[in-house]
């Protein structure tokens, strides 16, 4: 591989000269940067980012730690980071932790190894040991989609407790009673967020959440297969199935057909976080849908915000309902946007 020496001999420059060109120096001449810039194009040379993040203190690399790749959510969110970072001049390592705390940590030690120059991160579970302290000690951290309570970081997340309202009230309006839930681990902000936002949706039309309507799931398509098992199962099983998000939906579904059911004439079905695939099961879903572009966006502008010696902005974005046919509501649909809402950590 090409050093900096062979790109200098190549060029019939100094190696210091070479230096100061690719370093964007400004005392050396037109003429000597074509030539070192030709001489870079022969022989395929690239540049020490290691060696030369030693120099400057910085990498122009952020570290992105995320909950579950093969989540359609985290796999949009982590490409929308991507392209984002992309555009300020940064590039981005990924981590998966597959909703292990334990992998968790592994990615946060070795991308801070890799003296990344910041970390977006949705914590799994309660958070970890090593994600927790290089929060505490300093280094630029932003946490999006999900947050830990009282860890001084930028949040960047959605909000979907009006769109869970919208979709209780259209669950109302076609007339169903019965509705139950498949939650996301009580561990983890969003699994507590969306049960407590279905609940006093429910209380606002009269209606309860008893606890055999309460599925605990583990956002995975396995739990939403064993959750919808055990509500069919019931004496009186649930008229819709609420998922706290779109692989527990997947297995939910999976579940309804397996016991010979359709959807939605012997049982609705609905989810939070929309994918592309609901519109083309059959029939398709209703969701509650997040602005997964518009928070990888906002996530890194933060982030990079934090890096660069600006205060980072938590950021919450409203997320919709969009309904489909999943729930009986034959060929009717509609988008429910609401205002965007910032706030500070």
């Amino acid at each position: 591989m090409a050093g900096i020496k062979d790109v200098a001999a190549e060029a019939g420059l100094s190696v210091a000269t070479v230096s100061r060109v690719l370093n964007g120096h400004p005392s050396v001449s037109e003429d000597a940067r074509r030539r070192v810039t030709a001489a870079v194009e022969r022989l395929g040379y690239r540049p020490n980012a290691v060696a030369r993040s030693l120099r400057t203190d910085q990498t122009r690399t952020l570290g992105l730690v995320i909950s579950d790749v093969m989540n359609p959510y985290f796999t949009e969110l982590a490409r929308s980071v991507e392209e984002e970072a992309r555009a300020l001049g940064y590039s981005v390592i990924i981590g998966n932790a597959d909703e292990r705390p334990d992998l968790q940590d592994h990615h946060v030690t070795t991308l801070l190894d890799r003296r990344i120059d910041g970390l977006l991160v949705s914590p799994t579970d309660g958070g970890s040991p090593g994600m927790l302290g290089a929060a505490r000690a300093g280094t630029p951290m932003v946490f999006v989609d999900r947050w830990l309570p009282g860890v001084d970081v930028p949040v960047v997340r959605s909000d979907g407790r009006a769109a869970v309202r919208d979709l209780v009230a259209h669950l109302h309006a076609l007339g169903r009673r019965r509705l139950a839930i498949i939650a996301g681990p009580a561990a983890t902000t969003t699994g507590r967020e969306r049960v407590d936002a279905f609940r006093e949706a429910l209380a606002a039309h009269g209606l309860e959440l008893p606890d055999a309507y309460i599925g605990q799931g583990d956002f995975q398509a396995g739990s939403g297969r064993r959750v919808t098992e055990g509500f069919l199962d019931l004496p009186e099983p649930p008229e819709v199935v609420f998922a706290a998000d779109n692989l527990m939906a997947l297995g939910a579904l999976d579940a309804i057909r397996a016991r010979g059911l359709r959807v939605p004439d012997d049982i609705g079905l609905a989810a939070f976080d929309d994918i592309p695939w609901f519109v083309h099961t059959d029939p398709p879903v209703t969701a509650v849908a997040q602005p997964v572009r518009d928070l990888g966006r906002a996530a890194v502008r933060a982030l990079v915000d934090r890096i660069e010696g600006r205060p980072g902005e938590s950021v919450t974005l409203p997320a919709r309902l969009v309904v489909r046919r999943s729930c009986g509501e034959g060929d009717a649909g509609i988008e429910s946007p609401s205002p965007v809402r910032r706030s500070t950590p």
